[in-house]
């Protein structure tokens, strides 16, 4: 039995939650998500809490009703707080510029790179060599930010690159004669 499927999601105030027949709706600060529910798990709504039980006894009845709490909970942790995920630049002359919903990386290519953030994303740059990206929905956020680091990846010899704030880098030696 999912234990995380268990626990209830804990509305906090000025979140409101909409449970129809085919999707859930969150609605807070940070804005409105929704997500289509599935036939496998059973949504109870209690007064500020919200209970995710499984249809059935199969096994996949009771994996849904853990992953899809997870997912309801996530989306209301992002409309009422939000989601940040961090990139710092490792190398001589790599700088990162934000312009309104543009990112504007120099990443030791021969041109820069610009990248549009979709609706519901914001991107600032504290100092040239940080990126912080922030939004409501994690899967979003995380997304982003992959794409952002996929532009120059860290490599394993000198460490240059674009990485997660908290990402280490394993360093390799070089070759010996």
């Amino acid at each position: 039995m999912s234990r995380v499927g268990k626990l209830p999601v804990v509305i906090p105030a000025g979140v409101d939650v909409s449970i129809k027949e085919d999707q859930i709706s969150v609605k807070g600060a940070g804005g409105t998500l929704s997500l289509g529910q599935n036939i496998l798990v059973k949504v109870l709504h209690n007064n500020d809490k919200l209970n995710f039980e499984p249809a059935n006894e199969s096994r996949e009845a009771n994996a849904m009703s853990g992953t899809l709490r997870q997912l309801v909970n996530n989306m209301v942790v992002g409309v009422s707080k939000g989601f940040e995920k961090k990139l710092s630049l490792v190398g001589v002359g790599y700088k990162a510029q934000a312009s309104g919903s543009k990112l504007n990386l120099s990443v030791g290519f021969s041109h820069p790179v610009d990248i549009e953030m979709p609706a519901g994303i914001t991107v600032a740059t504290p100092s040239p060599t940080e990126v912080v990206i922030k939004g409501a929905d994690r899967q979003r956020v995380g997304q982003i930010a992959a794409e952002i680091r996929a532009v120059r990846p860290p490599e394993p010899y000198k460490g240059k690159g674009i990485r997660y704030a908290d990402e280490k880098i394993t360093i390799k030696e070089t070759k010996k004669k």
